[in-house]
């Protein structure tokens, strides 16, 4: 990787070109004047550190090829900052806010920082995202669930399922570290008793349970349950990211990337817009930031070759800000088939009062799930989620995932500078309806209330965990993720899925990304 300097970018009058560059003349300006832009060359350059930057840094590092990837996050393992735990939350817990912004208890005061867990909040939805290397894979539950065939068919019926499902989901478990808990451990441990009280209440009802893989290492679990190494996930850790267990794709894809010496990770360095150049090479406006979030260096990075894998909302934003401001072509497709995999919380209070509730201690890390997507009028896949407070307060908290049948569309407003979506309650009607549904029949088999005490009138439509789509594989890029109008870029994300998948989708993104980097690479992309 080439690194050059820029000259100072001021004009002094009369001033001529050896003046400019004296050490005189640097001594007389003032500290808040003129500054150098950095501009460097980097031939391949990621723009985001998920589970598809994550997946294309890997395949071209071990291709032999030289990557630079740009995380607008922390570096999360080199700052040997820790994570903090919903209970105590400390520097790691928000991006840059006054006050914790997880979807409940947020009751504590924060100084800014660049921790892991941001919110972009619209008028009908609020959208959860992970900040630092290694993405979502920090904030979210683990959960590693492959979809449905049938419906994977339906959301990509031009894809071959069998490869899928053959060699790209089993390749993705595999590199993911994807396992399932023991089923003695999950009988015996006391931290699941909202995991064995769920599945319980649920099949009386008449629903079908399903036992869930995770990221998380069991047998790490089984020890600190033990106490015999530092506790995580029984020491209310998930959100604002886990300090032991969880294999997070810092210690998987990029650590495995970065060992082959042809990855290098930038944190703090915000992506601002993205410019074509005529020769279909890319320039990059870039801030670096310090861990207040203050703009400590203006950068310019040169590409030939540029993978967004910013994230949906942070694929989306580039896309359509960098064709607000500087006339950047992009598809007609680019922000359509938005949605939010339809995500749909709610909850039940009065859940076993009688005999100890959901327990006092939870495990945050989810390891079941209600299966109802064969029902015709309700179908829907349900996470039987734990909710750490402290206490047992005799509520159940579930994450429905449905299909969504009106997507959304992402555009960029250009006079408040922002991203704004088209959406609002009647994109989630059919999600209320199978909510309703499923909380009225749990309560009448076993009894309970449904959940004002986390919810407006019992629901969450407003929670999303998992933007998908505005970038749609096949539409808006061409079957490998080659962004149509363009020579040299590629999407690798979640903005690759219309919308909907029907679980919890990072295995998905993942394997999506394995698909097309390595279709990619056999056409010579990247030669």
């Amino acid at each position: 990787m080439d690194r050059k300097k820029f000259i100072k970018t001021g004009i002094l009058a009369g001033a001529g070109f050896y003046f400019l560059n004296t050490d005189l003349f640097k001594a007389m300006q003032p500290k808040t004047g003129l500054q150098e832009k950095e501009i460097t060359d980097a031939p391949i350059l990621i723009i985001g550190s998920g589970y598809g930057g994550a997946v294309s840094a890997l395949r071209l590092c071990e291709a032999g090829k030289k990557v630079v990837m740009l995380e607008m996050g922390l570096n999360w393992e080199k700052s040997g900052i820790p994570f903090s735990n919903m209970l105590k939350p400390g520097k790691s817990a928000a991006w840059l806010k006054k006050k914790t912004i997880a979807p409940f208890m947020n009751i504590f005061s924060l100084t800014p920082f660049t921790g892991t867990l941001d919110r972009m909040d619209f008028e009908h939805i609020n959208i959860w995202v992970g900040r630092g290397v290694g993405g979502g894979s920090l904030v979210n539950g683990g959960m590693a669930v492959t979809p449905k065939e049938s419906y994977f068919k339906e959301v990509f019926p031009d894809l071959d399922a069998n490869k899928f499902y053959n060699t790209y989901f089993p390749l993705v478990h595999k590199e993911l570290k994807v396992n399932v808990i023991g089923e003695q451990f999950l009988k015996d441990c006391p931290y699941y008793k909202f995991t064995r009280v769920g599945e319980a209440e649920a099949h009386k009802a008449g629903f079908k349970t399903i036992r869930v893989p995770n990221v998380y290492d069991f047998q790490y679990m089984e020890k600190e349950y033990k106490n015999e190494v530092p506790r995580s996930a029984f020491n209310t850790e998930v959100i604002y990211g886990n300090n032991h267990g969880k294999n997070s794709l810092d210690k998987t894809y990029l650590k495995k990337a970065l060992d082959t010496g042809n990855l290098e990770i930038l944190d703090l360095h915000c992506v601002d817009n993205i410019k074509l150049n005529e020769d279909k090479t890319y320039t990059l406006n870039v801030q670096q930031t310090d861990t207040s979030g203050t703009v400590v260096a203006d950068k310019v990075f040169n590409c030939t070759k540029l993978i967004l894998a910013a994230g949906t909302m942070g694929t989306l934003k580039l896309l359509l800000k960098s064709n607000a401001v500087n006339n950047f072509p992009i598809h007609e497709q680019i922000g359509k088939s938005w949605g939010n995999n339809g995500n749909f919380m709610t909850g039940r209070n009065w859940v076993k009062p009688l005999s100890g509730g959901t327990g006092a201690k939870q495990s945050t890390i989810p390891v079941g799930g209600i299966d109802n997507w064969e029902d015709k009028e309700h179908p829907f896949f349900t996470e039987i989620a734990p909710l750490p407070m402290g206490m047992d307060v005799a509520t159940a908290l579930y994450l429905l995932i449905n299909r969504v049948d009106k997507k959304g569309e992402v555009s960029y407003d250009s006079i408040n500078k922002k991203l704004s979506l088209n959406w609002d309650q009647s994109n989630t009607t059919k999600m209320r309806e199978n909510a309703d549904y499923f909380i009225k029949k749990m309560n009448r088999a076993n009894g309970g209330t449904r959940s004002h005490f986390l919810f407006n009138n019992g629901f969450g439509a407003d929670v999303c965990y998992h933007p998908l789509g505005g970038c749609v594989l096949g539409k808006a890029t061409n079957e490998y993720g080659k962004l149509n109008n363009h020579d040299n870029l590629y999407v690798l994300d979640g903005s690759l899925i219309p919308g909907t998948i029907g679980v919890n989708p990072f295995v998905t993104i993942t394997a999506i990304a394995e698909y097309c980097i390595e279709n990619l690479i056999r056409q010579n992309e990247f030669a």
